[in-house]
């Protein structure tokens, strides 16, 4: 069953020849006719949300769901706004339900994914082969091996990739991040990071499917199974479907929350070009560990994310923020009953008093979607481009793979293999996949 889902994988990515890409001049600022013009792929509530920070600075001229109800509601959506916003763009958006002959349309300059994480590579690979730049949802990818691909085919194709880990900018977190980096609080010895657990296997039974969705194409990569509507809910729905939760289509919760979480324990630990050494299992936690010693611990409960130095603690999640230094408390804000103060306030507090004449700066970004627009036209890497996106993706499937094998693991993130002797894991092996056939 695996192996024909490998030949129907080979015959959706297919190579392509790579059209010559003219850039735009300028991004937001710029009259409609010049706009970066964009295609997306994927219309549930995630990219329903993208689409409206998009198509005010882009021209959106197509949309890619295998619903048909979400197809035409994103196209609908798109040549309405479009209508009565003369001045962003043009109505003339195209509906697809295979990405194949969205990528392969010369006029488009880049691509959002916002699919099931199953179902990222894909896209995601051929835009980058066709010559588009790409915006893609977290978790990048659904194993490690194609986190490798996407980006080493990033920097084969220079391309400019974004991926949706937009924490990094969020001012709060930065700011976190800044602290630690400066030393506000010490040498650190560990980070805990709050989310949920990793994914099971799909157990789910079968359902009549109403017409109207290709689950044939679906499914993609996916081993063949009965439709089932908690996979894929018919037509226009405002919830987070849950076939996150299924390790055939997602990374589960350590893939959801996790890849925000662990990419500002990254961020904060300076180790966005790298990653941990070693996975192993602790009291049934997780623990990512560091060539510097420093241990990254997966809690089910706390702060969001939460570093301890010796001198200090920094806690940050969204909208949350709190600094505590030599047991004295600098800054706080839980968003709980708190009238004289905002989150704002108490992040601007400690970055007056800590950060004054700090050595360490971070790359600022005020909109993660302005980031990513600018960056195609400057051709420079956005705030969480591929190398950000892919290690921190990869923490995600080496905790998943920890839960799975139970087992420690050993890991060389320079050269993306386990170094245990043992090769890779069942999991990694089983889905590795050559998405250029």
């Amino acid at each position: 069953m695996k192996t024909t889902r490998r030949t129907f994988i080979k015959t959706v990515t297919a190579p392509v020849i790579a059209a010559p890409f003219i850039l735009p001049s300028r991004v937001w600022l710029s009259p409609p006719g010049s706009r970066i013009t964009m295609g997306f792929v994927g219309m549930g509530i995630q990219s329903r949300y993208l689409l409206s920070k998009f198509m005010p600075m882009a021209q959106v001229l197509a949309v890619c769901d295998v619903d048909t109800t979400r197809r035409t509601n994103a196209l609908d959506l798109v040549n309405k706004f479009y209508t009565e916003n003369k001045d962003k763009g043009v109505a003339d958006c195209k509906a697809y339900n295979d990405f194949r002959e969205l990528i392969g349309r010369k006029d488009i300059d880049a691509i959002c994914v916002a699919t099931p994480d199953h179902w990222h590579a894909g896209p995601v690979l051929l835009a980058l082969q066709k010559g588009k730049d790409v915006y893609c949802e977290k978790p990048l990818t659904h194993n490690i091996q194609e986190a490798v691909d996407i980006m080493r085919s990033v920097d084969k194709n220079k391309r400019v990739l974004q991926t949706g880990s937009m924490q990094r900018s969020m001012k709060e977190f930065r700011i976190a991040c800044e602290l630690v980096r400066n030393g506000s609080i010490g040498k650190i010895d560990h980070v805990e990071c709050a989310f949920g657990g990793p994914p099971v296997p799909c157990d789910l039974p079968e359902e009549v499917m109403e017409p109207g969705l290709d689950w044939n194409m679906w499914l993609g990569p996916a081993p063949l199974r009965p439709y089932n509507s908690i996979l894929s809910p018919r037509g226009v729905h405002n919830f987070f479907p849950k076939w996150r939760s299924y390790r055939e289509y997602g990374t589960g919760d350590v893939g959801d929350w996790g890849a925000h979480h662990l990419d500002i324990a990254q961020w904060g630990l300076g180790m966005d070009n790298s990653g941990p050494v070693e996975i192993k299992l602790m009291n049934n936690e997780a623990i990512l560990v560091y060539s510097n010693g420093i241990n990254v611990v997966h809690k089910r409960s706390g702060f969001g994310i939460h570093f301890f130095g010796t001198d200090g603690e920094v806690m940050v999640n969204r909208g949350t923020f709190n600094v505590i230094i030599k047991g004295q408390t600098i800054a706080s804000y839980t968003g709980k009953d708190t009238k004289d103060t905002t989150c704002q306030a108490e992040v601007e507090k400690a970055e007056n008093l800590l950060l004054k004449d700090a050595r360490v700066r971070l790359y600022e970004s005020k909109s993660h979607y302005e980031d990513f627009l600018s960056c195609i036209a400057s051709r420079k890497k956005p705030v969480a481009s591929e190398q950000i996106g892919g290690r921190t993706v990869i923490c995600c499937h080496l905790i998943n793979q920890l839960y799975l094998h139970n087992t420690t693991l050993k890991w060389d993130p320079v050269k993306f293999r386990f170094t245990h002797g043992t090769g890779d894991p069942l999991w990694l092996t089983e889905n590795k996949r050559d998405w250029s056939k």
